[in-house]
């Protein structure tokens, strides 16, 4: 059994993790602003949720000392949104991250896990693009990432092992849903207004299925300290073209949906290799593009989702506009 402190456990991939983790015997400390709901985790006995911002120093030094993990989840999260305000997704993207590093290490946190991003790579030719090529980032949101991976390691000893997952773009169903993510979009389109519009189509997307990043977490938890410290792993399921991505969520969805596609001016390709984590722990995805559509597709029939095209909550940038989050 654990003590695991997450940042941002209130958030798409954190409010399936919890969950997970607390069915596993851990104990959980979670730290969120809770700007997308506060019904978003069940109450438990096992998890202490901490309404609160992880630049602020106080909450840290309060409630930090006692647990043996920390997985960071916390940032504002990809592109569209980190340039809705530049000034607030550095403050919290990158100024906050040295000081949670540093009272990590000071409170005898042993393994500090971090979220990056597969951006940070930029656009590569090499079809297999693995963890060791260089960092080519494009926007400031990517730069980011991959300066908080370099802070992150330099602070790695064998009592402080440090660990970093660079996830391809997330699909499928949770509690606090995400619909403004590629295969989620295509779906929300495919299901209520049964037509779905490509912007040119042949430009390479890595998915990975909630439900696997998930478990990326957890073979982390569970791997020989040793292995994974000063360690970047990708996580992904396979690089599709988003025509590809298109026609999984047609084949789920119904064959009355079409396909309209347009030309972009937008032709960038990424490409991910998950090879490394595969090797070295044995971790690979379950779960297809497909899964995460008929998932998707259930919680719309269920009513799980609903005001999908509207409801700010859905949106992570609607909603950072409506709240005026500083």
């Amino acid at each position: 059994m654990k003590k695991i402190f997450i940042t941002g456990g209130a958030g798409y991939v954190g409010s399936k993790l919890v969950p997970k983790l607390i069915n596993l015997g851990h104990q959980v400390t979670v730290l969120d602003l809770m700007i997308y709901g506060e019904d978003v985790l069940d109450k438990n006995e096992k998890l202490k949720i901490i309404k609160g911002d992880i630049r602020n120093q106080n909450i840290l030094d309060q409630y930090l000392p006692g647990h043996d993990t920390l997985i960071h989840l916390a940032c504002i999260s990809n592109d569209p949104s980190f340039e809705l305000n530049p000034t607030l997704g550095k403050s919290i993207n990158l100024d906050a991250f040295e000081p949670l590093v540093q009272t990590s290490k000071n409170n005898e946190i042993s393994h500090f896990i971090y979220a990056s991003s597969s951006s940070v790579y930029g656009i590569k030719k090499e079809k297999n693009v693995t963890e060791d090529m260089p960092l080519e980032p494009l926007t400031d949101y990517s730069k980011f990432k991959g300066e908080c991976e370099k802070i992150l390691n330099s602070y790695s000893s064998n009592n402080f092992v440090t660990t970093t997952i660079r996830p391809s773009t997330v699909c499928g169903y949770a509690k606090r849903q995400r619909l403004d993510l590629v295969v989620n979009i295509l779906t929300n389109h495919a299901y209520h207004n049964r037509e779905i519009k490509v912007f040119g189509g042949e430009q390479l997307r890595p998915n990975v299925h909630i439900d696997d990043m998930v478990d990326s977490y957890i073979a982390l938890l569970n791997a020989d300290p040793k292995i994974i410290n000063k360690e970047i792993y990708n996580v992904g399921f396979k690089n599709q073209s988003v025509n590809e991505l298109a026609f999984d969520v047609k084949s789920v969805i119904g064959d009355d949906v079409k396909i309209i596609n347009t030309k972009s001016d937008d032709n960038r390709s990424y490409h991910v290799s998950s090879q490394k984590i595969k090797e070295v722990l044995g971790f690979e995805t379950k779960n297809s593009v497909r899964d995460a559509v008929i998932d998707l597709k259930n919680a719309f029939e269920k009513k799980l989702l609903t005001n999908t095209f509207n409801n700010e909550y859905f949106f992570n940038i609607k909603r950072m506009n409506s709240i005026k989050l500083k």
